[in-house]
């Protein structure tokens, strides 16, 4: 029996940790989360955390164990979905004996809820609650789900001494074993684009296959950003007999962790794509997967299976959320950052949360920090940052990269460098001070852009291990986050209720009437990315950059266009809605003055 999900809205991955244990702390309320699986020692560390906690009995698992990586993650997820039902079995008797905890309950249901008014139903009647009650939460109610997120690049191939060991040992495939090998019935996000050797990998395991009743035990989640590569990868995994349960949409920008600008193309304009051709992606990917099947022997299904779509980047307000559901048919939407301020919910140490209250949106920036040579979105004033600048002041650069998750640079070992390594930043600065021709300006730039990188495998588990008072060995590095710049707005740490609440209408948490509406807000980091590229193009122009500019820059004012007559024909957020035509009118002037350079003859 398939349950319609408790929630409109799910909770992103976000970092390394930062969800590391957010279905332990929410999933009892039917709340879905994500956690990150790629980085085995926090895995293990915290599964030692919660064994401890609760007087379970799993076993540590030492890195002498072979495919260490792959059981490791699966263990913490076997707890973690022990855990879950526990919580669940108890949160369920609770509120079947106390009418208060019921009614709190209740009251961060959407609104909307079928849930809702069959419980509200079942109050109201005064005889026989205790029975009726407990009869419908047995039947309806279920705990969100435990997702898991695999960043498809961060695939390093692994060595025992010289010897490189086979691709199933990479990172990224022995957490996709991992996962595949957990007792989990839940979902799998890839992100971070394609990696096709990856993809065929999931081929060996029968749980991403359907079964004879068409149920698929682990289901797949892409997170994209547009259509076509939708489409691309949707129809690469349905030729193996993989479907694709969910796609995942992102702002380009407007979302926290890694930044993948689209090629000018607006959040807006994507959702309107993915609405209009959402049955183009099932019935393509559906006839390639029934032959496929039907080659391999397996199960069939006569009709598709279920597709969900799901958007997620900067929504701040239950207006956003709400419009994002009934416009665009979206099943859910992702609320991420928000919810780094909500205790209860996510794993961050107390000094990195007060930093992100007292942020303001000039403190939120598009960084060069990550080693995987993408735009990071982060704050300023975190602890790595200090630590890294005490460093640098005496003459020190570089992390002593002691998990290499990122040591993916192959320029000088085969076994892949991490570019925010010391061993790669001192040769790469050794080589920048033996280059005679550069002026002082160009050395500058190039010292910066080396130094930039910051260990994020370190950075991005510290706050965990912090919150929960655990010994962090080996050099100091501090906390990295990547928050969304949508944080700016939010101000105050609130509890798992209220901002349940927030995100259903039902109370308002932002102290800020000035926080422009989330498609306004992208439209603005898009502006500001075309110009800040132009602007740092030192070199040669070429053609293919000129009409890569120019393309971007067509993209957006079409962007501009579709809001102009969807603002006006829709009927939400009418109170806003002059000064989000002024907004729009402001954007496309600065956008039309920005001149692409001409590639030079």
């Amino acid at each position: 029996m398939t349950h319609k999900p408790l929630h409109n809205f799910h909770i992103p991955v976000m970092g390394l940790a930062y969800t590391i244990d957010s279905p332990i702390r929410v999933a009892q309320y039917g709340i879905s989360s994500v956690i990150s699986i790629i980085d085995d020692e926090i895995l293990e560390k915290m599964k030692n955390f919660y064994n401890k906690k609760f007087s379970l009995d799993y076993l540590g698992i030492s890195t002498k164990t072979e495919d260490y990586r792959a059981k490791r993650i699966t263990a913490y997820l076997d707890m973690v979905d022990d855990i879950v039902n526990e919580k669940f079995e108890s949160f369920k008797q609770e509120i079947t004996k106390n009418k208060e905890a019921l009614k709190n309950f209740m009251a961060i249901l959407p609104n909307t809820s079928d849930l809702k008014s069959g419980l509200q139903n079942l109050v109201n009647q005064k005889d026989s609650l205790g029975s009726n009650i407990k009869n419908f939460i047995e039947t309806n109610l279920k705990p969100g789900s435990i997702d898991v997120n695999i960043m498809t690049k961060v695939d390093k191939d692994n060595y025992i001494k010289d010897e490189q060991l086979p691709v199933m040992f990479n990172d990224a495939h022995a957490s996709l074993r991992g996962f595949a090998q957990s007792k989990l019935s839940s979902s799998m996000v890839l992100s971070a684009g394609m990696n096709p050797r990856l993809y065929s990998y999931i081929e060996e395991f029968d749980d991403f296959f359907p079964d004879q009743n068409g149920i698929l035990k682990k289901k797949i989640i892409l997170k994209v950003s547009d259509f076509r590569s939708a489409m691309i990868q949707g129809n690469f995994l349905a030729k193996k007999g993989l479907w694709i349960s969910e796609y995942r949409i992102e702002s380009g920008l407007n979302c926290g962790g890694h930044a993948f600008a689209t090629e000018g193309m607006l959040l807006g304009p994507i959702m309107e794509e993915f609405k209009q051709k959402k049955n183009d992606l099932i019935q393509s990917a559906h006839a390639l997967m029934i032959n496929a099947l039907e080659q391999k022997g397996k199960h069939t299904v006569s009709e598709p299976l279920e597709m969900k779509i799901t958007v997620q980047g900067g929504v701040g307000t239950s207006e956003e959320h709400e419009f994002l559901l009934q416009n665009y048919n979206v099943d859910s939407v992702g609320w991420g950052s928000p919810f780094l301020l909500v205790p209860e919910a996510t794993s961050v140490d107390t000094e990195t949360r007060n930093l992100l209250l007292k942020s303001g949106e000039k403190d939120f920036y598009l960084s060069n920090i990550s080693p995987l040579g993408v735009p990071f979105n982060t704050v300023r004033g975190t602890s790595n940052e200090l630590l890294k600048e005490q460093k640098e002041a005496a003459g020190k650069y570089g992390s002593s990269c002691p998990k290499k998750l990122l040591a993916l640079s192959k320029e000088f070992s085969p076994q892949g460098t991490c570019t925010a390594s010391k061993k790669y930043q001192d040769i790469k600065l050794k080589e920048l001070q033996a280059d005679p021709e550069l002026t002082a300006e160009e050395f500058s730039k190039r010292k910066t852009e080396i130094t930039d990188k910051a260990c994020l495998c370190v950075g991005l588990v510290n706050a965990a291990y912090m919150e929960q008072d655990l010994e962090i060995k080996g050099e100091k590095q501090g906390v990295v986050i990547c928050p969304g710049p949508n944080l700016a707005f939010f101000d105050k740490e609130v509890s798992l209720s209220e901002m349940v609440k927030h995100i259903y209408g039902n109370t308002n948490i932002l102290s800020d009437n000035q926080r422009p509406n989330m498609f306004i807000n992208e439209l603005k980091m898009y502006v500001d990315y075309l110009k800040k590229e132009i602007s740092n193009s030192s070199t040669q122009i070429t053609n293919s950059q000129t009409k890569k500019w120019n393309a971007f820059k067509k993209n957006v004012l079409e962007g501009i266009e579709y809001y102009h007559h969807l603002f006006h024909t829709s009927t939400f957020f009418k109170s806003g809605l002059k000064t989000i035509e002024l907004q729009l009118q402001e954007y496309k002037l600065i956008l039309t003055a920005i001149e692409v350079p001409q590639a030079e003859k």
